[in-house]
């Protein structure tokens, strides 16, 4: 899910790139990221280093990849966040399929 606000102030507990934050629950992995950090700092793209982010947040386009859990390459956008999940966002050389 994607909100614009936050209505009741609750946050859970997440690691990203290996600093602990609060997002809303609910939300996406993708979502958390964007809400976080904006689309600028979601991850780059491996052939020119072209910031990328979620684009179509259903599953389509892959531009939302995200390590979650020690797995690289997984959809963000189709990832509920859980406390305690851990996210990295990936390198340059582990965007590739």
């Amino acid at each position: 899910m994607f909100r614009l606000h936050d209505d009741h102030g609750e946050r859970i507990a997440l690691m990203l790139d290996e600093r602990p934050v609060e997002v809303p629950p609910g939300l996406s992995v993708a979502a958390a990221l964007l809400w976080l950090d904006g689309a600028a700092g979601y991850r780059r793209h491996l052939a020119d280093g072209a910031p990328r982010a979620p684009w179509c947040m259903m599953g389509v386009c892959h531009d939302c990849l995200v390590e979650i859990d020690g797995r690289p390459n997984r959809q963000g956008c189709l990832e509920t966040v859980v406390p305690g999940m851990r996210l990295r966002r990936q390198r340059l050389d582990e965007d590739a399929p």
